[in-house]
């Protein structure tokens, strides 16, 4: 029977190496969604691997070895919508590569130095829509075969060694081109030739990106009359001159979005003639996009005449003064200011202003007024900016406001209630430190507003009437603040509409009974990092739309098991990870409410005990209910007297080992042992037991004779059988030898536990346990009366230094000595030259 054990042990590796080295199992590939999506990126791939299904519509190739593409290479995933081959060192594309791709949108061919490509090599390509060959080596468009690519929307050919713009003929077969990237090329001069193609089929909806191209030249009349969605030229100028000449070379072209300037890291120019821009007057522009000039000289008086009837602008990294030449009446519906330099706050009046963004400027602590009656958007975040008195309709000049964010600023002190700002939806002062909000109903006649975000505005509540006013309100967003006492009053009363309510990190402790009494409209919660000490879930019961809450990184030990049915009925998700669990039994309903609510329960399994010092940091899933019961035994003993005679059945049942162990106690209780010890252990430490334990023991001076299932076990005999009579019967004492694969085997378990019970019938019994290797608390615990038992009593730990196996050995035998007969000579010789007993080892 041992040796078919022996040979199943081997089998059971050997099999499993086997299913290792099956074709499907060993594919390099990362399935990122099965059958769909597989990336096999530097995997030193020199072809497609063979295993890949066909169904595959997403396939990532890049930084491989695909040096030469050959006709059909793709043809086994027909199902093929985006392929990535960047940088495979690819150098040879042959005709009909892509043959049979008819769902190809995506070819990213970025990288590669390729030295021959084919005429056909694009060929059956009739859905592709995006085309990147950046760095491919490509010199002129003439050579690209992509005429016949009638759905391609997205052309990328940067970063290679164009000189020449001159558009092929082909591209008037590409009626739906949006997007073409010459950026990073060596193109010098633009001719009126080399866009004869779009003066003869204009693609209208082009967008043209010719960045870090060294432009010295652009022909005057060469895009008269053309029109372009955009036009990108950014690092293109080495002087002031040439920039001016280029735009003038720009006369006549109808643009819906241009872009001039530079690049924040290639910047070749430091200051800039203003006088430019006067180009910019030939030219149709809607929209105008200016980044990473330096210092213009002269005055900036007449510097944007030319863009007086542009809808929108942007300035990018501009140092612009004071800017008040913009006190004239553009037609600007749309302005941006970012990261630019100001002397101050620019005063502005114009009439038709819509939108107006200025975020991350310089120069500036104070916010001025200004004149904007169309102001419908204005965004003032991270400027370091002042606000001595806010908010009217006076300070922005219009009573149009619907969009309002001064978050990331200073101080703002709300000495208004917002008088003729009742248009308001949106409002955000987050992280921006605010001042006098508790003096009266601050957002009274904010009727219409819908977002609310005053995080981190370093506010402490006090006032109750906060909230008055917002009874259009959605979304809430206070965390960071503080309360009163740490105690959150009713102060949403009038908040009906509210569906989004942040009370994070607002240091409370308690939340009034009918804090929420009024948000029945209340879909997520956030009630994290606070100091609760409980799951009051009669606090929630009246938000009969909440979906979501967090109660994460709070002090919540527990909650009581009727408060457990209050929750709403439409919670699908509760985050309680991160608080201060007592598993105890005086908390054993909510314990296992805790393991019968997995879906509810988010990350249910990082849910820890704090309390008792015996669990810290244990899951509370671990938490067995049959602890609490062992408290319960005394009393219950003289009903479990009464009722013996009708449950011996059940128990005999039950405990059928127990009792046959029960027997053979009294049974060998009077005769000698045949063994000194009874050795429980995993069959995967055998090696040890057999090399290590049995030589010194069996070998050594005193020898003492083991019990050892491989050896001493009755073939025919259950083994169940064989554990109670052979092992602990006839054994004085019992060797657990504790490992990993000893806590993971249920044999082990179980005959651990049955020495637990003999241990317990037998006076003699002694249990000796051997902790071979370091274990895992995580694993050990799982094994909660090992783990304790573990931890209170003492026991042998192997080591592999010479010293520390002496001391192993000598205490090991010390053990086995006690209660030992002393008949046996050499048990006599070892007691009386001990230091020859411990030489023998």
């Amino acid at each position: 029977m041992m040796a078919r054990a022996r040979l199943a042990a081997a089998l059971i590796p050997a099999t499993a190496l086997l299913s290792c080295l099956r074709s499907e199992s060993w594919d390099p590939c990362i399935q990122v969604v099965p059958n769909i999506s597989y990336q096999c990126m530097e995997l030193n791939l020199y072809k497609i691997p063979d295993n890949i299904p066909i169904t595959t519509k997403m396939l990532d190739l890049s930084f491989n070895y695909l040096r030469h593409l050959g006709s059909h290479n793709f043809s086994s995933f027909p199902e093929l919508q985006v392929l990535d081959l960047s940088r495979c060192e690819i150098k040879i594309i042959e005709d009909d590569t892509f043959q049979g791709l008819n769902h190809l949108s995506t070819l990213i061919l970025t990288g590669n130095p390729i030295q021959s490509l084919a005429w056909g090599a694009f060929s059956g390509l009739s859905s592709l829509q995006k085309l990147v060959a950046v760095e491919t080596n490509l010199v002129s468009l003439n050579d690209f075969p992509i005429g016949h690519l009638k759905t391609l929307k997205e052309l990328n050919v940067a970063h290679n060694f164009i000189h020449s713009f001159k558009l092929p003929e082909y591209f008037s077969n590409l009626p739906n081109l949006e997007h073409l990237d010459l950026s990073n090329n060596k193109i010098q001069n633009i001719y009126y030739e080399d866009v004869k193609v779009l003066h003869q089929m204009p693609l209208l909806n082009l967008s043209l990106d010719l960045s870090l191209n060294p432009l010295d030249f652009i022909e005057p009349g060469t895009f008269k009359e053309i029109k372009l969605n955009g036009l990108t030229l950014r690092s293109n100028f080495n002087s002031s001159d040439v920039m001016k000449t280029c735009i003038q070379g720009l006369a006549g072209l109808k643009i819906n979005r241009l872009v001039l300037g530079e690049f924040k890291n290639e910047r070749k120019l430091k200051k800039f003639d203003r006088s430019f821009l006067m180009g910019l007057c030939n030219l149709t522009i809607e929209q105008f996009r200016i980044a990473y000039l330096g210092e213009f000289s002269g005055d900036d008086t007449d510097l944007f005449n030319c863009l007086a009837n542009v809808s929108g602008i942007s300035l990018l990294s501009i140092s612009l003064g004071s800017l008040q030449a913009l006190l004239k009446d553009f037609r600007w519906q749309h302005l941006e200011m970012i990261n630019c330099d100001f002397e101050k706050f620019p005063a502005l009046k114009l009439s038709s202003l819509k939108k107006f963004v200025f975020i991350d400027n310089k120069g500036i602590s104070s916010f001025n007024e200004f004149e904007l009656p169309s102001l419908q958007y204005l965004d003032l975040k991270r400027n370091h900016l002042s606000f001595k008195g806010c908010c009217s309709h006076t300070d922005f000049g219009t009573t149009k406001l619907k969009h309002l964010d001064l978050s990331f600023n200073d101080v703002i002190t709300l000495s208004s209630n917002f008088m003729g700002l009742e248009q308001l939806e949106h409002l955000d002062f987050q992280h921006s430190t605010l001042k006098q909000i508790n003096a009266f109903s601050t957002f009274l006649s904010l009727r219409n507003l819908r977002y609310l975000d005053i995080s981190y505005t370093h506010t402490r509540i006090v006032f109750h009437g906060i909230f008055t006013g917002l009874v259009s309100l959605q979304t809430l967003k206070m965390a960071g603040n503080s309360f009163q006492n740490n105690l959150l009053p009713d102060i949403f009363t009038e908040l009906t509409n509210l569906t989004i309510l942040d009370l994070s990190k607002c240091q409370l402790e308690q939340v009034s009974q009918t804090a929420f009494h009024f948000l029945s409209s209340l879909q997520v919660l956030n009630m994290s990092h606070n100091k609760l000490l409980s799951l009051d879930t009669h606090l929630y019961e009246p938000l009969h739309s909440l979906q979501i809450l967090d109660c994460s990184f709070n002090r919540i030990m527990a909650s009581k098991e009727q408060e457990l049915q209050n929750l709403p009925r439409n919670l699908t998700w509760l985050n309680l990870t991160k608080n201060e669990f007592a598993c105890v039994c005086e908390h054993q309903s909510f314990l296992q409410w805790v393991k019968d609510q997995r879906q509810l329960l988010v990350e249910a399994e990082q849910m820890m005990c704090a309390e008792p010092p015996d669990m810290k940091d244990m899951p509370v899933l671990s938490f067995r209910n049959a602890t609490c019961q062992m408290s319960k035994t005394i009393i219950s003993v003289s009903v479990v007297t009464v009722l013996l005679v009708t449950v011996v059945g059940v128990l005999v049942y039950k405990f059928y080992f127990h009792l046959m162990l029960l027997a053979g106690c009294k049974k060998y209780s009077r005769g000698e042992s045949t063994y000194d010890a009874f050795v429980i252990y995993s069959s995967q430490d055998e090696d040890w037991v057999r090399n290590e334990l049995v030589k010194n023991l069996e070998e050594g001076v005193p020898p003492f004779q083991l019990c050892l299932h491989y050896r001493d076990f009755i073939p025919g005999v259950a083994i169940a059988a064989n554990i109670i009579q052979e092992g602990f019967h006839k054994s004085r004492k019992v060797i657990v030898v504790v490992s990993q694969h000893f806590i993971q085997s249920r044999w082990c378990i179980f005959e651990y536990e049955i020495a637990q019970t003999w241990q317990f019938l037998s006076s003699h019994a002694g249990i000796i346990f051997i902790v071979l290797q370091k274990l895992e608390k995580s694993l050990l615990r799982q094994q909660v009366e090992l783990y304790r038992l573990l931890s209170r009593n003492t026991y042998l730990e192997w080591e592999d230094s010479v010293l520390g196996q002496h001391v192993f050995w000598r205490r090991l035998r010390k053990a086995l000595l006690a209660g030992k007969p002393r008949s046996s000579e050499g048990t006599a010789d070892a007691e009386t030259d001990p230091q020859e007993a411990t030489t023998s080892t």
